[in-house]
């Protein structure tokens, strides 16, 4: 028996799935991928075998592992004392930065995961407009509270059925929180003035990923961001980025910045802290004034903006903001799949690697790339499940996401042109092994 094996044999007797969270189970070993150290662009197991790192934590550590800065700040916040449940001068210095990095941030408030992000953000916006129902597209992903899993990543067979009653997507969420949301296709404004006309007046916000990453890395299609933000002003409806992946992947502003587009509020997350727990939601000020004490929608935590998690992300973002930060990132972007696409032309397989700025997408038995949720029906998980095994057993860690999800993958700055090189080496050989 491995070291793997006999920790989930432990694991098994005292944690439900023998995990601490269900997508750590890996579908394609047949159990979780433990690592025992991280160091820069690699992670270890426990058997010492090294990997090149391209989960980076689901998209958290776009740092890298054991990054100075967050070593320091890290040291820091032990130094003043791990002050927790009170107000310091670091909370005000990391918001005012924010707002001058963020597009649509007036003002910021601050919590530890991304589905508290979006559950707090959504109250404020029903509280502001009056309206109970979301407007949420198909294929995305915003946490999985009962006021938004529902609906966005139904089984294909489920699809037409979505559009009508939505999907419950988790055991244990009562039938009246369907009632609150409707659904639309990505990259369809027919269906979705369809939809907006039938709730007239009744719709609080419409909430999307600006980049679909959890649904094959789908991007927009031109012109659809404009028009979206167009049809939301004129409806008296909050357009809502949730940018908890998307945001620093390709820039310090995120989507925002990429696209042009200013919506009304947003949330970010997932690398802010530098690889510790931080998320944020802002937007404008009238709406963020909601949160009590100046208004009357609650938000409040003991352990809100920790200094733990404050002085990492002042470290992270003193990094992005420095010249050599996204010119690095861009050289990794262009590297990387200047090669796949290389790859797939030359074999001639059926597979798309949708990317956008430092994380990016396996989609299996596509000749064309996603532009919906729907176009997915086609992924072929088996192979994509034989595709991430295969790479972790040449040491390059994967993570796939279940049975019809394409996973995300992405790189960190410490990731460097050798790192890059061995993941296409490895891509290749497996590819032309498995089809």
């Amino acid at each position: 028996m491995s070291k793997a094996e006999e920790l989930f044999a432990r694991a098994k007797k005292v944690m439900p799935g023998g995990v601490c969270s269900s997508t750590r189970f890996i579908n394609a070993i047949g159990r979780p991928f433990y690592i025992s150290r991280g160091s820069g662009s690699k992670v270890y197991d426990y058997e010492g075998r090294e990997y090149v790192d391209m989960n980076c934590a689901h998209g958290a550590s776009l740092l890298g592992h054991k990054h100075p800065a967050i070593v320091e700040a890290m040291a820091k916040s032990a130094e003043l004392g791990y002050i927790c449940s009170a107000e310091t001068e670091y909370q005000i210095e990391l918001a005012e930065k924010l707002c001058r990095l963020i597009p649509c941030m007036d003002k910021v408030r601050f919590c530890t995961s991304g589905s508290e992000a979006t559950m707090h953000l959504i109250r404020a916006c029903r509280g502001f407009t009056g309206r109970d129902k979301l407007l949420r597209l198909e294929g995305h992903f915003h946490g999985y509270h009962e006021m938004i899993y529902i609906g966005g990543q139904p089984p294909m067979d489920k699809l037409e059925e979505n559009r009508k009653k939505p999907y419950i997507e988790s055991a244990g969420i009562p039938e009246v929180f369907r009632d609150l949301i409707v659904t639309a296709p990505f990259n369809d404004l027919d269906v979705l003035n369809e939809v907006i006309a039938a709730n007239k007046g009744k719709i609080a916000a419409l909430i999307l990923e600006p980049v679909n990453y959890n649904s094959g890395g789908i991007k927009p299609d031109p012109g659809y961001m404009e028009a979206i933000r167009k049809i939301t002003r004129d409806n008296g409806i909050l357009l809502f980025f949730d940018e908890i992946q998307s945001s620093f992947k390709k820039s310090p502003g995120g989507a925002q910045q990429d696209f042009g587009i200013v919506p009304d509020v947003c949330t970010i997350g997932k690398s802010l802290g530098g690889g510790i727990p931080l998320s944020a939601f802002g937007g404008r000020a009238e709406i963020m004034n909601m949160y009590k004490p100046a208004g009357t929608v609650q938000h409040s935590g003991t352990f809100n903006a920790h200094l733990t998690q404050i002085l990492p992300s002042l470290a992270f973002i003193d990094e992005v903001v420095k010249p050599y930060f996204y010119k690095h990132l861009q050289m990794l972007e262009k590297r990387l799949h200047g090669g796949l696409d290389r790859i797939v032309r030359d074999l001639g397989v059926p597979v798309q690697f949708p990317h956008h700025g430092a994380r990016f997408n396996t989609v299996m038995g596509l000749k064309e790339p996603p532009r919906r949720y729907s176009d997915l029906k086609n992924h072929d998980s088996k192979r994509a499940f034989e595709f991430f095994r295969k790479c972790n057993e040449r040491g390059i860690y994967c993570h796939d996401y279940g049975k019809g999800s394409p996973g995300h993958s992405g790189y960190s700055i410490q990731h460097t042109e050798a790192d890059i090189d061995r993941v296409l080496e490895v891509t290749g050989a497996v590819l032309k092994e498995i089809y």
